[in-house]
């Protein structure tokens, strides 16, 4: 299967394009609190090691202003930096003379449509971007009942009655995103935006909820929209950390053959020929393998029968036997050594290919 983007516009996010040609792009947000300053100093780093491209944050208020503008100034962000406001036009004008490359304002909680304009004109001045943010448990009231209650077609008419004013303004150096929990109707949010408008769309599930249930309505929704061409940066949004949404995010993009970033690990469910604990073996070739950035295929088989033959498009592998563990490379055995000692076999084999 050929999955054939959906051409959309170019747009510049920072130093980074997005739309257009441009991969996928994978973003994640800020989960310290506001002002705590050494924290997220810290979390944007593991998240910048992680492979994140672009980053956002939370701006409720003029302090947390003054930190986004004191950390672009010392260049503590290596990625473009979103600054996420909302109910305050006058906060996101301030964070695009800040520096930010991009502003995320949401249409139903900045009192009324007209607001976004200034916005607009200003990103269009410091050649900032901005994201449309869309969310289905913020419409505003008055396009829900213009709209009989219906969620899906009052996201929509939201979102491009914002496209109309940027237009109208000359401001098209914008992406849109319209968000609900609800899987069905993100999808269909989306697919409906896909087809009116070009301009390039931000992938989520938001609300996805804990990290495990999380990321299966994520990888559900989002693969279907991928898998039909539509999205052009996205983000899984968890009860988690963020450094583990980037995870997903790609974990997401690789399976669909979009992007590849680190070592992609493959293992076996296990049965009753199984002789080996697979899943603590598994947990410590991800210890082994983490921060990892070359794309690699890795196999964890648990018997002979799911050995090489089945993972032979992996890089290298191991396949569990009753005393011995095969090492092998490309589908072809190089080494059979015992279980005790083949994980230390298999970093040093690992650590050869990098």
């Amino acid at each position: 299967m050929q999955i054939i983007r959906r051409n959309t516009y170019e747009i510049t996010v920072g130093n980074t394009k997005i739309g257009g040609n441009n991969p996928v792009i994978v973003q994640s947000m800020i989960k310290s609190r506001s002002g705590a300053s050494e924290l997220i100093i810290n979390e944007i780093n593991d998240l910048q090691n992680a492979g994140c491209e672009i980053i956002r944050i939370a701006v409720p208020d003029r302090q947390a202003v003054a930190a986004l503008k004191s950390m672009i100034k010392n260049k503590i962000f290596k990625v473009p930096v979103i600054a996420d406001v909302h109910f305050d036009p006058d906060l996101a004008v301030e964070a695009i003379e800040s520096g930010a490359g991009c502003v995320r304002v949401n249409p139903g909680n900045m009192g009324g449509i007209q607001r976004l304009a200034g916005i607009a004109l200003k990103a269009k001045e410091k050649k900032s971007a901005l994201r449309i943010g869309v969310n289905s448990g913020s419409l505003d009231k008055k396009i829900l009942k213009s709209n009989s209650g219906n969620i899906i077609d009052s996201m929509v008419f939201s979102a491009l009655e914002v496209v109309a004013l940027f237009e109208k303004l000359g401001f098209r150096n914008f992406k849109i995103s319209a968000k609900a929990s609800s899987v069905t109707d993100t999808i269909s949010v989306y697919e409906t935006l896909s087809s009116k408008t070009r301009y390039p769309l931000h992938l989520g599930i938001t609300e996805a909820g804990p990290p495990f249930t999380g990321a299966i309505k994520s990888a559900v929704g989002l693969g279907i929209l991928l898998s039909k061409g539509i999205g052009d940066t996205l983000r899984v949004s968890l009860t988690d950390s963020s450094v583990n949404e980037v995870k997903a995010a790609y974990t997401i993009l690789s399976s669909l053959g979009l992007r590849h970033f680190g070592a992609n690990i493959i293992s076996c469910p296990t049965c009753g020929r199984t002789r080996v604990d697979l899943a603590k073996v598994v947990s410590s070739v991800e210890k082994i393998t983490d921060g990892i950035n070359k794309n690699l295929k890795i196999a964890v088989m648990g018997c002979i029968v799911n050995g090489p033959g089945e993972a032979k498009d992996a890089d290298i592998g191991i396949a569990y036997g009753i005393k011995k563990a095969a090492i092998f490379v490309r589908g072809k055995s190089i080494k059979r050594v015992y279980i005790d000692v083949v994980l230390k076999e298999f970093e040093k084999e690992l650590q050869s290919m990098l």
